[in-house]
């Protein structure tokens, strides 16, 4: 971000605004300044000011408190990094003409700046809502609101007045110009065809039979603000009936119930885990225990007992005697195993070159995972030592998956939960078993796992999922981090552990975490598709949601689609079926949507690089090839924990 200069022109102001980054811990002081309007030579801005830095108007607006959350994505502080650089305020700084549109969310308590590039700022009213500071940007741009989300806003750019004013050179209408292009506009919702068919027919009359005007406009111009409003109008417009160039479906489509509210329940408590066992101790009804975890997860008292079960350190009918033995051996194998790579000297390592690649990876991902986070925070913590010992005793316990960049990342809230090695270290492992297909060599779980999520999306979000295809992000990358490390960077460290523990129970499909993605994506559908962003858009959009999803909501969502899924489930293509855990009707010939997915893992398979892991230098970085364009495959996921 560039410093201008010059001293700019104050045109708003609005006091009392803290800047939080997304990498601050809510404990700490955040630092208090202005947001702005603000003319410079260069264009007007939305700006951002600390208040030691913030030029104060004597005629300032008295708005209520804001607080202004930057929310760029951004990986974890190594602890190289001093003290000082945690929670430094910046100035952050918005071009009028890079914004693209605004959302107001939450009933006015959230208010989102979106940009060109993808780019996203967020602001929290703490004391009245986000309305007020609309009413002062009204003055300085004009923006609609979206006809399929009322919340978003989107900016007007100086297109809309140079297609009046070019129709008003042209005098083609008696009615007043601007008048007629929005009577235009509005007739291509009823009435697209025999609209398009009049504009054309009202130029004709002009082009043969007027006399020339003195400044005549160009052919050429005219065809092209015609042919871009007409593209732009009619893909709006028609984008539900599968007309739209845009939002064209193409294909049958299963059609979908309303979807249903979904609430979300209360934890499991102590009691009921207690009704749950026998005398001996045994759970004599997994799957009660299961739906009401599913439902509201786990009372955090009980999450130390309770996930061991879940993680499969402990069979769910062991008795209390067969745990307390169960733990014991596993706390003899796991002293083994760590005491084999402990006594292995320098000349064994020497010679070991995949052992010394790997020892080399955790050194450098333990040293920044997580360090914002008060169990991990500060110099010589000895829960960095633990991190390190339980990732280097996984590398002997399988040497086949070793140690792949992310795994870091899904031990960390394991071992601030239970602050036991050996208790961390099976609980690893038994989380490990579910997905240790994202960090194969080859990649193919995560291939199929991203084709698996485009698939879904043809079926809950057709028009969604054309559109990415159009603009070269069907292959759903940007949605990469969030599968290979189970949305860890996307929620804080309470939430997350109460998604995990949600999915932990595979109810109520083992896929439910795909069904997650979608319901993230069906809310991001209006900003992503008419704020018309590109895959490198899409990308930091996607990233800039770091922090941001509302858990509770998310999985009543995603709830809500599972169900919508289900009451259709005969008219269901296979692959959608398996996807939801359904067996599939038929073994004949693939449908076009299996055909389609094949050809997606194949582009994928022949223009994706592998994801750095422990086989080969974490400096080296492939690239994907996307229709014309070389795109880093890593590039949303090396913004995070790299």
């Amino acid at each position: 971000m560039f410093e201008p200069t010059e001293q700019g022109k104050e045109l708003s102001i609005h006091t009392g605004v803290v800047l939080r980054g997304a990498n601050i811990r809510e404990d700490e002081v955040h630092s208090s300044g202005t947001l702005n309007i603000i003319e410079y030579s260069f264009g007007k801005c939305i700006e951002w000011k600390p208040q030691e830095v913030s030029v104060v108007s004597e005629h300032q607006d008295q708005d209520p408190e804001w607080s202004v959350v930057e929310s760029h994505t951004r990986r974890t502080r190594t602890s190289s990094e001093g003290p000082d650089s945690l929670g430094r305020a910046r100035t952050v700084r918005i071009l009028f003409t890079e914004l693209k549109s605004v959302r107001v969310n939450h009933g006015g308590q959230q208010l989102i700046f979106m940009q060109k590039d993808g780019t996203t700022y967020v602001a929290f009213f703490q004391l009245s809502n986000a309305e007020s500071f609309l009413i002062s940007m009204k003055g300085f741009f004009k923006f609609i609101k979206s006809k399929s989300d009322r919340n978003l806003y989107i900016i007007l750019d100086e297109y809309s007045t140079v297609l009046n004013k070019s129709f008003a050179e042209l005098d083609l209408f008696q009615e007043n110009t601007s008048d007629y292009v929005w009577k235009f506009v509005k007739n291509l919702h009823n009435r697209p065809y025999e609209t398009t068919l009049e504009a054309f027919s009202k130029l004709a009359d002009i082009w043969l039979y007027k006399e020339p005007v003195k400044q005549p406009v160009e052919e050429s111009v005219i065809a092209d603000l015609l042919n871009r409003s007409l593209t732009v109008d009619i893909s709006q417009t028609l984008g539900s009936s599968g007309s739209g160039e845009e939002y064209e479906v193409i294909g049958q489509t299963v059609l979908l119930p309303a979807r249903p509210p979904c609430p979300r329940g209360a934890p499991l408590s102590q009691d009921q885990w207690d009704r749950c066992k026998d005398a001996d101790g045994r759970v004599t009804n997994p799957d009660a225990v299961r739906e009401i975890i599913f439902r509201g997860g786990i009372s955090p008292s009980l999450r130390y007992e309770v996930w061991k079960f879940l993680l499969h350190y402990y069979p769910w009918n062991s008795t209390s005697a067969e745990r307390i033995e169960l733990k014991k051996i596993k706390t003899d194998q796991y002293y083994r195993m760590k005491l084999q790579w402990r006594s292995m000297s320098s000349d064994q390592e020497n010679r070991f070159s995949d052992y010394r690649d790997r020892k080399s990876l955790i050194e450098k991902d333990v040293n920044r995972t997580d360090r914002t986070h008060p169990y991990y925070f500060g110099e010589n913590n000895p829960h960095l030592s633990q991190l390190y010992d339980i990732l280097m005793t996984y590398v002997m316990y399988n040497f086949d998956l070793g140690y792949v960049q992310g795994m870091s990342d899904l031990l960390s809230p394991i071992l601030c939960l239970m602050d036991s090695e050996v208790d961390a270290f099976w609980s690893f492992v038994g989380f490990m078993d579910k997905v240790s297909s994202n960090f194969e060599m080859d990649q193919a779980g995560m291939k199929a796992q991203l084709c698996q999520l485009h698939t879904l999306l043809n079926t809950t979000e057709p028009q969604l999922a054309q559109y990415l295809n159009k603009h070269e992000s069907g292959n759903m990358f940007f949605c990469f981090r969030w599968l290979l490390v189970l949305f860890k960077r996307e929620f804080n460290a309470i939430d997350i552990i109460k998604l995990w523990e949600v999915l932990w129970t595979d109810m109520p499909c083992k896929n439910f975490h795909l069904l997650i993605c979608a319901a993230i994506l069906d809310t991001e559908k209006s900003a992503l598709m008419e704020n018309r962003y590109g895959f490198t858009e899409i990308l930091k959009h996607i990233n800039d949601l770091s922090l941001r999803i509302e858990l509770p909501w998310a999985l009543s969502k995603a709830e809500g689609i599972y169900h919508q899924l289900m009451a259709v489930a005969p008219n269901l293509p296979d692959n959608v079926r398996v996807i939801i855990g359904l067996e599939p009707l038929n073994n004949t010939s693939p449908s076009t949507s299996d055909l389609e997915d094949e050809n997606n893992v194949t582009a994928i398979n022949g223009s994706s690089s592998r994801l750095n892991n422990s086989r080969r230098s974490s400096n080296t970085s492939g690239n994907i090839k996307l229709g014309n364009n070389e795109v880093a495959f890593e590039r949303g996921l090396n913004t995070s924990f790299l």
